[in-house]
């Protein structure tokens, strides 16, 4: 594949462009971020993006973490595994 280097973003690999539509306002403030940063639009929306799914990422491992540790407790014999339904309703009936 043909290596793409564009003038204004300077990705050295081919990259995809996208038609987003987003209120004048909310563009404004992306901008204005944008400049303050001292990066173009595109970079800055590039990194929000990363950061994002990176967050995401994250969040997702540590609720497999918890679950596994869950079980292990639940497995172990110490500890039933607690009811989440039970909860649920104990829970909305206290109200």
């Amino acid at each position: 594949m043909a290596v793409t280097i564009t003038r204004h973003t300077g990705y050295t690999l081919p990259v995809a462009k996208v038609l987003v539509s987003i209120p004048d306002d909310l563009l404004g403030a992306i901008d204005a971020r944008a400049k303050a940063l001292r990066e173009s639009r595109s970079g800055y929306l590039r990194k929000l993006a990363e950061a994002d799914l990176e967050d995401l990422s994250q969040r997702q491992a540590e609720v497999k973490r918890l679950l596994a540790l869950i079980r292990e407790d639940a497995a172990s014999g110490d500890r039933p595994m607690p009811d989440g339904a039970a909860m649920i309703r104990a829970m909305r009936d206290s109200r």
